[in-house]
């Protein structure tokens, strides 16, 4: 029972694809109420997951306006009453050579994949402190440790994530409300469907992951689940790779 997420309302962002569709299913297989949050979630999405048997709603909101984020958390909160867990998955991507990086590229990136993370684990986490418990699992990445190629934006917000988790981890780890990472490797997204397309640098990639393939969505399944449940209620504040031994090769 220590992994029992059913009844709890799952707050997943990203929700409409990849990595964040993936938990999103895990979570419904595992019992987890959805609140779905993307720009754009298609309706057979939603009817997929509720064939599960839990309750499953979609919402759009637009993580590169996070001043929309606490009147968004607000509604959601009179709507279902409580949020128990919080799932960051939504980011984006921008590649550039660094000598030529646009600043609006710059802020895009940044803004979606950390000031927005920070704002709606803020609102959540308001409500989680007042109860006493809750659990948060924001995305870092592989480039919170390295510096990528042609990526800088994204690498400092995923350096981001994984520090000011670390920080209201120590906040609020002793008010009940768990903060943590996951820093998924290489997965077979559509985010990363320029790298996968280019033979060179896919066969760098494949030969440096020990396990010898790129991930899948539902590898992040189980370390999702665990740091939404009771197991994880004695971790708080750390970073866990679902990277096929990449980090420690």
């Amino acid at each position: 029972m220590l992994f029992d997420i059913s009844g709890k309302n799952a707050l997943i962002t990203g929700a409409s694809r990849g990595l964040g569709l993936g938990i999103a299913e895990g979570f419904a297989k595992a019992g987890a109420n959805l609140i779905l949050v993307a720009r754009n979630i298609a309706p057979e999405t939603v009817s997929e997951l509720e064939q599960y048997g839990t309750k499953v709603k979609a919402y759009s909101l637009d993580l590169s306006h996070p001043e929309q984020i606490p009147a968004f958390i607000e509604d959601i909160l009179a709507e279902w009453s409580r949020i128990d867990i919080l799932v960051n998955d939504a980011g984006t991507q921008r590649r550039h050579d660094s000598v030529e990086f646009p600043d609006e590229d710059w802020d895009w990136v940044t803004t979606i994949n950390a000031k927005s993370v920070f704002v709606l684990c803020r609102e959540v986490g308001k409500h989680m402190v007042a109860n006493g418990k809750g659990k948060i699992i924001n995305f870092a990445s592989l480039l919170s440790y390295q510096g990528g190629f042609r990526v800088p934006a994204y690498a400092a917000s995923k350096g981001a994530v994984m520090q000011f988790t670390k920080s209201l981890s120590n906040e609020w780890a002793s008010k009940g409300v768990n903060v943590n990472c996951i820093a998924p490797g290489y997965f077979d997204t559509e985010m990363n469907t320029a790298l996968i397309a280019d033979p060179v640098r896919n066969e760098q990639i494949t030969v440096r992951i020990p396990i010898g393939r790129w991930g899948k969505p539902s590898d992040l399944v189980g370390t999702a689940i665990f740091l939404a449940s009771e197991a994880s209620d004695y971790v708080s504040g750390i970073t866990i790779p679902v990277d096929g031994g990449w980090l420690g090769r």
